[in-house]
């Protein structure tokens, strides 16, 4: 609750009021959560979408799509990009941009320079990503540059550590179904969600998403989230249960919005859609 506290702290020296629904949090965003919110395939804003080409990447991505809410009536939000995986394109992951943005987060979903680019290469482009957005795009004046977060599929997702492992500022990284031989994240310190598919025969989860998330320092907040019978392309069609769980995050690390953990801890219980589920809670 660092940025919360300093937030308020600054608004009260320059003697600025704070919305009494933002009291307690000034980067909530939405209205109050509900099982039935986090799992619709729409949230509470309505987005819009803008291009971004290969020339206005200036070679640092590949471009890509930006979605973002309409509506700055709440202010400013935090922002999301998001890699695809070996030899795909930003189509792999396109189900995410509206989906997020819908529930109050500023997406890019990204192409990479080269489709057979490794994990630390889109580590490198997540990042260039978020710099774009946040100095250079049509929406960064919608855009905090203080709460940015990273995902990304297969050797996207190994991309995502990298990238976390670089940034070390960043507020919150989601590796879904991650890649990367790699496998030590023990410097890390961003709060990591990472998502693996039991039956992963590309990115097995016991050579990848396991290592990662046990590598991961037991005093970071962290969650190992295991989709039941999916294989390493479940990340590329809508799932209610990823989705779910990556709104819950981004919410409660990007946003500072407790009213979330409600979906993180007590830890959700494996079921027909998860087969196992590990966490520290937030701290």
């Amino acid at each position: 609750m660092r940025k919360i506290a300093a937030g308020l702290t600054a608004a009260a020296l320059v003697g600025v009021a704070v919305p009494a629904t933002a009291a307690g949090n000034p980067y909530e965003r939405g209205p109050a959560p509900t099982k039935q919110s986090v799992e619709a395939p729409q949230g509470p804003f309505a987005t819009a979408t803008a291009a971004v080409s290969a020339a206005q990447a200036g070679g640092k991505f590949g471009g890509g799509t930006i979605y973002y809410p309409t509506s700055t009536a709440e202010g400013t939000f935090g922002a999301v990009a998001i890699s695809p995986g070996f030899l795909g394109t930003q189509g792999t992951i396109a189900w995410f941009g509206p989906r997020l943005a819908s529930q109050g987060f500023v997406v890019i979903t990204i192409d990479t320079n080269a489709v057979f680019d490794l994990p630390d290469a889109r580590g490198d482009e997540l990042l260039a990503a978020l710099d774009y957005l946040t100095t250079s795009s049509a929406v960064k004046d919608r855009i905090d540059p203080a709460r940015l977060a990273v995902m990304g599929h297969s050797m996207g997702g190994g991309g995502t550590l990298e990238a976390a492992k670089d940034r070390p500022t960043l507020q919150a990284a989601i590796p879904l179904a991650g890649w990367d031989l790699n496998t030590n994240f023990s410097g890390n310190q961003v709060p990591t969600l990472v998502v693996g598919a039991q039956s992963d025969f590309i990115a097995p989860v016991g050579q990848h998403s396991e290592p990662f998330y046990t590598s991961l320092p037991a005093t970071l907040d962290k969650a190992y989230l295991e989709i039941r019978n999916a294989d390493h392309f479940v990340v590329n069609f809508p799932n209610t249960t990823i989705a779910k769980y990556s709104i819950a995050w981004l919410k409660r690390f990007v946003d500072d919005d407790t009213r979330y953990d409600q979906f993180l801890c007590p830890a959700p219980i494996p079921d027909a859609t998860i087969s196992e589920y590990r966490d520290t809670c937030p701290h």
